[in-house]
């Protein structure tokens, strides 16, 4: 088998980072910078691309490099794309990036103006936001002094990857009410985001709730660093010595992350599963696939993932096999493969929003070993099913309980009144949602954009580097840098 083309890689759906030579059809010194840059991307996606035989192979070589990535897509992609900035994405994939600390969600202000406010959902620990006490639920109306408008917002929002200033309302769970605007300043820093957001017992009558808010799928703060994934099963080990009899996990700001990280948190909720049981299958091109099947040293095992064997899983002790899942329209990629993954081995219930669809995953490709070309592609190169060959999931899974999450009266994540927790809980107890809960304090606002389309990590799921389905793949690559 030929794998020289073979990169470097981290799996978003990334299976991600590549390195690859450049092939030219000219000497270097007789192309332009640009043309340079897309040979390379050219031979990538011949190789890797899922849709290789169907892609636009005749784009222009004279336009900018995003541009000639745009043309070389087949119409159904909805998902690939490119950066002039490789490590600005791999910093994201780790959960580090450039901001404040906390996460919103936009909604017009009215349909009698043009108006926008920004609601904080969460804010992170030890972060400028938290500094400045800001909190779920409070209100923001202007940024660096200009009002948010359907006009302007998608400006305004780039701003604050720097220091900047908030106006914002002060929410009051307790009362529902809004205190009068205040202005303060707020610096942006290179944070660090955990996203072991929460974790919480709830008693419920003679039913004992875990609750996990788990924010995007990340092995650690670094590349090599396993941390993220020790700590969920720290979280997890007391869930089981506690005695939960039920589980509900909130992804509904979880737009995706790491591959091993997805296989972590499947292992500690599947009933019933261990290494000897199907997590996911992948299916590349046909070309790819057959090449992968075809090669003695990696074969059909190597399209197969399995879980992984975990002293701290607690599916065994969950009531009817049952787990509950918090969804929004923004869980996606690496959220969706664990619930498509669990579904053949226990009841999945899902509560909140449809979910994102995205089924397929892509590489992040980029060459570091070539000072003329900084840019980074994200490609989808492959398709995701579960043990059963189940991966219909293009338009997202649908909730078995409706709720779409959008009103301004919020309680803090892991309060049993919180609107979704206490959808769960009922459904768990069979005792009706009620308190500030009720539907009085529920309407239908229109979600315009939210914090979470603006990072890169979202959307994705990123295999690591370390995955034992790698390390024949990365073997037969031949460079020095793995990353």
């Amino acid at each position: 088998m030929n794998l020289k083309k073979f990169p470097v890689f981290v799996l978003t759906v990334i299976i991600g980072l590549a390195f690859i030579t450049t092939a030219c059809d000219n000497d270097d010194n007789e192309i332009t910078p640009e043309q340079h840059v897309n040979n390379w991307i050219l031979s990538n996606m011949q190789y890797w691309y899922y849709w290789n035989d169907e892609m636009n192979a005749e784009a222009d070589k004279n336009q900018t490099p995003d541009q000639y990535f745009s043309d070389l897509l087949v119409n159904q992609d909805r998902f690939s794309w490119i950066q002039d900035n490789y490590q600005e994405l791999l910093n994201s994939l780790n959960g580090i990036t450039k901001e404040s600390g906390y996460e919103f969600v936009l909604y017009r202000e009215s349909e009698a103006n043009d108006n926008v406010i920004s609601q904080i959902v969460y804010v992170k620990p030890n972060s400028p936001a938290s500094d400045a006490d800001l909190h779920r639920g409070d209100v923001i109306t202007h940024i660096n002094g200009t009002h948010l408008t359907v006009s302007n917002y998608t400006e305004l929002l780039g701003e604050i990857s720097e220091n900047h200033t908030l106006t914002f309302h002060k929410y009051d769970f307790s009362t529902e009410t809004f205190a009068d605007p205040v202005t303060i300043n707020i610096s942006a820093v290179e944070y660090t985001e955990n996203p072991n957001h929460l974790s919480s017992i709830v008693d419920a009558g003679d039913r004992k709730v875990g609750y996990f808010v788990y924010n995007f799928f990340g092995n650690g703060p670094t590349s090599e660093s396993e941390q993220y994934n020790d700590e969920m099963d720290q979280i997890f080990a007391q869930f089981k010595s506690e005695g939960i009899t039920d589980m509900v996990v909130d992804l509904r700001f979880n737009s995706g992350g790491n591959e091993k990280a997805a296989n972590n948190l499947a292992s500690l909720l599947g009933k019933g599963i261990g290494s000897d049981d199907i997590f996911s299958k992948r299916n590349f091109n046909d070309a790819l696939t057959q090449e992968i099947i075809n090669d003695p040293e990696l074969g059909p095992d190597y399209l197969v993932s399995k879980f992984s064997d975990k002293p701290e899983n607690i599916g065994s002790q969950l009531t009817n096999s049952r787990i509950y899942f918090l969804t929004t329209a923004r869980t996606a990629s690496a959220s969706e493969l664990v619930i498509n993954a669990l579904k053949p081995y226990m009841e999945v219930f899902l509560i909140g929003n449809t979910t994102y669809g995205k089924n397929v995953g892509s590489f992040s490709l980029y060459d570091d070993e070539d000072p003329a070309n900084t840019w980074g592609m994200q490609p989808i190169v492959l398709k995701m099913f579960n043990s059963q060959d189940q991966s219909d999931y293009e338009e997202g899974f649908t909730p078995n309980v409706v709720d779409l999450d959008n009103s301004l009266l919020l309680r803090p994540l892991g309060d049993p009144e919180e609107r979704l927790l206490s959808l769960a809980i009922a459904e768990i107890t069979g005792n009706p949602a009620g308190g500030r809960i009720a539907a009085k304090n529920h309407i239908n606002r229109e979600i315009i954009s939210h914090s979470l389309d603006l990072k890169r990590r979202s959307f994705r799921l990123v295999m690591d580097k370390n995955d034992p389905l790698t390390k024949g793949l990365r073997e037969k690559i031949n460079v020095n840098t793995w990353h």
